[in-house]
């Protein structure tokens, strides 16, 4: 039996306008209790979403053949596509029930950044692919900033503090496709986990199945308004608060019997900072009483790869 997350209030980004530290409280409150938000008003415009929905079905509905033409094989999964059962949550002992595509950051030529950050790849089909998830990348990642500077005000810093850290940033967008599943189907369609990044925001969560375990080790499934977004925080973040933000342990899992006929579609954007980002604890969130856990700092590129080690998106 699992709770409801009621306790979550739907919170607003319109807003930030008119009360920028009002809202980073309600923000940042809802982020150290839960290490998850909801957020409505957040600026991507519906149509937007729409003709994205549109296109992650119409792709996910291509031939097998046509589809795996577009994995790139040890390329970690950065870009293009990554077949159904490749990613594993660490610790997990069934593979994930899901297939998914991502789209990288687009870097000028000879950028800096290039030999961390591959060029995108792209379908022939749908047409009109490239330039509307260019377009969703764009528009998340704009929404990622507010959220990030309502973050920094949260935690005493200056609005504007992380906006360096992610100014190129190593950000992904998932378009992630979890295929009907048989009714005896042993797997979670996505096993508990963490996100590795600084915050994630997730469109698509209106659909049963996501859920959090919460600080007394229950799971409670988030349901959240028609239309807004699940936000939480990764990995990255909680480090470099000292576990002031705590990263929250999520699960997709396989919906009741009735609904195991139908497919799931969710478009996460894990926010990252840039590659050469130092994860090192921030010095307000230290003190007697949360001493520094991580008293080596670490590179946003070095985290990343050990991660996805973990993950089996890269072999070692």
């Amino acid at each position: 039996m699992f709770d409801t997350l009621a306790e979550i209030p739907a919170l607003s980004l319109a807003d930030q306008a008119s009360d920028p530290d009002g809202f980073a409280q309600r923000f940042g409150q809802s982020f150290q209790q839960f290490g998850f938000a909801v957020v409505r008003d957040h600026g991507i415009p519906q149509p937007l979403i729409e003709r994205a929905w549109a296109m992650t079905k119409a792709f996910f509905a291509l031939p097998e053949a046509e589809k795996r033409a577009l994995y790139l094989d040890g390329a970690g999964g950065a870009r293009g596509y990554t077949p159904f059962k490749t990613e594993i949550a660490k610790g997990a002992t069934h593979v994930d029930l899901k297939e998914f595509w991502h789209v990288g950051r687009e870097l000028a030529a000879g950028h800096r950044f290039a030999a961390q950050m591959a060029p995108n790849v792209w379908p022939d089909r749908p047409e009109g692919f490239r330039e509307t998830f260019l377009e969703l990348f764009q528009a998340f990642d704009d929404a990622g900033d507010r959220l990030l500077s309502a973050i920094a005000r949260y935690l005493g810093l200056a609005p504007d503090w992380f906006d360096p850290a992610v100014k190129d940033g190593n950000s992904v967008l998932r378009l992630l496709h979890y295929p009907p599943v048989d009714a005896d189907a042993p797997e979670v369609r996505a096993g508990a986990h963490e996100d590795i990044n600084l915050i994630t925001l997730l469109l698509g969560a209106e659909e049963a199945g996501l859920e959090l375990l919460d600080a007394d080790g229950k799971w409670l499934s988030i349901k959240p308004p028609e239309g807004a977004m699940v936000v939480n925080v990764g990995d990255m973040l909680q480090r470099l608060t000292n576990h002031v933000l705590p990263s929250t342990t999520h699960r997709v899992v396989n919906p009741p019997p009735e609904r195991r006929g139908h497919s799931r579609y969710s478009m996460p954007f894990f926010l990252h900072p840039a590659p050469d980002f130092l994860i090192e604890t921030l010095p307000g969130c230290i003190d007697g009483a949360r001493p520094n856990r991580y008293p080596s700092p670490i590179t946003a590129h070095d985290y990343l790869h050990e991660r996805l080690v973990e993950i089996g998106l890269i072999k070692k």
